[in-house]
């Protein structure tokens, strides 16, 4: 055997049974590859009918375990990632997207996962999307015009922004010793961040001249440096993860790498040499690249000797763009696989995502599990597995899924419940099969009429929607009028949920009390 896997074999019976001299030595690696807009159906191994080859995560799946119910706390992406980090629901704090040159999301005092990971020695890095705010430093208010999406805004200059001091309130306000990224592909400023400052400052207005091949550009109206390629995001986080994780061989102590990818969001601009790779169009090229690039972060952590004690967690912010209706049309691919909705939507398609987890000394290889996960479970996950202790205040809503990783628990619901949002007062709440969408529809996004006919959606015309998923994962059959005991006991618990500010289980008293 492997003797980084004997020992950290050993760590682990120590972990079990409760050992006084585990050090940081001893940790596990933790990388998180979090794709941006990838849909449950858009993984080969996840789909049967899927267009798209994903040879890279079809093989990490093999290698780790794979959640058919997992899920992001959101169907959009800031609210996703301020979850995913702090272990806490985010309609706690927010509900929509950090715009343009927006403030930060994260207050100062929440405990994040890389803060809590740092008390324990790791190094952190975050390289791609941060997407959670800065605190900019502007010269002056906005007084660039122009028409985004359909209306006349207001927008930042280059020379109305000072570029020269740092920039606070990003990743390493947060826990992160190192970030490099664009912040957001289709937000400005369009020029690459490394720590807290720009590395080449923006000399001109976004320019788009060429078309997009699928989709939209979605761009939004703001500073670029001059000649900006969109097409070189994707590959240049994708070397700098490389870069980083090279970095980390010969230190003492263990790392995390959150590496959030910028793809397959719009714009929909694969790289020269994955166009045609897959059968489901540019989109499909788009998955194929992010596949790459998990593939090649995959392979410097086997060619640097850190896969046996390494976890690798990678999953999606939200479910696919609209764009996927026409894909189906178009190529005969559902990006949202067997499920309704897409990104926005509060159906099982805006939130229900890609969820493997890799943990070669742990977690027996080629599992797949039914039991319903949230990203949120990640904080407590990592929290068990490094023996932190989370304050009461820090991690509100997040179980453990240690003992199912470790094999000791195979029955389903270690959760109690799961609470699925976008917009503000529309909330779906998840309980064993039973899922509760307290409005007349969990519809965000716009649906055409021809899915609707096709695949036999009616409108609804009662006050929620109730689906019993287990018998109807593609939610055709609401059954809100059937149950309304059911319907009770899902509202009651959502209402708890909110107003007791945790989800987690409740301390019964000491008897006597």
């Amino acid at each position: 055997m492997n003797p980084e896997v004997l020992i950290y074999t050993f760590f682990i019976l120590c972990f079990s049974v409760g050992c006084e001299n585990i050090t940081k030595e001893t940790l596990p690696n933790i990388v998180i590859i979090y794709a941006d807009d990838m849909g449950y159906g858009d993984l080969a191994i996840q789909n049967p009918e899927s267009k798209i080859p994903t040879p890279n995560l079809d093989l990490l799946a093999g290698q780790g375990i794979r959640f058919t119910d997992g899920h992001s706390s959101s169907g959009i992406c800031s609210p996703s990632r301020y979850a995913l980090l702090t272990g806490r629901y985010h309609w706690r704090k927010m509900h929509g997207i950090v715009q343009s040159f927006g403030p930060p999301a994260l207050d100062v005092e929440r405990l994040t996962m890389p803060d809590m990971l740092k008390e324990k020695g790791y190094r952190t890095a975050c390289i791609g999307k941060w997407h959670l705010g800065w605190n900019w430093n502007f010269r002056s208010e906005p007084t660039g015009e122009g028409t985004q999406f359909g209306r006349k805004i207001k927008y930042y200059r280059p020379d109305e922004i000072d570029w020269e001091r740092p920039i606070a309130g990003g990743p390493l306000s947060h826990g992160f010793d190192y970030y490099f990224g664009d912040d957001v592909p289709n937000f400005p400023p369009y020029t690459f961040i490394e720590n807290d400052r720009v590395l080449e400052i923006p000399g001109t207005d976004v320019v788009i001249t060429e078309e997009i091949p699928e989709g939209n550009w979605e761009a939004r109206l703001g500073p670029m440096v001059e000649g900006w390629q969109f097409k070189n995001v994707m590959p240049a986080i994708t070397s700098k993860a490389v870069e980083w994780i090279n970095l980390q061989k010969g230190r003492r102590g263990p790392f995390f790498l959150y590496f959030p990818l910028t793809a397959p969001h719009a714009p929909i601009i694969p790289s020269d040499e994955f166009v045609g790779k897959s059968q489901a169009g540019p989109y499909g090229d788009y998955v194929f690249q992010c596949d790459w690039s998990a593939g090649q972060v995959l392979k410097a952590l086997e060619e640097n000797g850190f896969s046996d004690n390494t976890i690798v967690i990678f999953t999606s912010d939200n479910g696919p763009e609209r764009y996927a209706y026409d894909r189906i049309r178009i190529h005969d691919h559902r990006s949202m696989g067997p499920l309704r909705g897409l990104k926005r939507d509060i159906w099982e398609g805006g939130h229900r995502v890609p969820f493997i987890i890799r943990w070669s000394a742990v977690v027996e290889p080629g599992r797949i599990s039914d039991e319903t996960v949230s990203q949120i479970d990640l904080m407590a996950t990592i929290a068990a597995v490094i023996g932190y202790e989370l304050p009461k205040e820090a991690a509100e809503d997040s179980y453990s899924l240690l003992p199912l990783l470790k094999g000791e628990r195979k029955a389903i619901n270690i959760r109690e419940a799961t609470v699925q949002n976008t917009q503000q007062g529309k909330y779906a709440i998840r309980k064993g099969p039973w899922l509760l969408i307290d409005a007349p529809s969990g519809g965000v996004s716009r649906v055409p009429e021809w899915f609707n006919e096709k695949y036999g959606y009616e409108e609804n015309s009662l006050p929620g929607e109730l689906y019993e998923l287990s018998q109807d994962i593609g939610q055709h059959h609401n059954l809100f009028g059937q149950y309304p005991k059911k319907v009770a006991e899902l509202t009651a618990l959502l209402k708890r949920y909110q107003t007791e500010g945790s989800s987690l289980p409740r301390e019964e008293p000491a008897s006597g009390e």
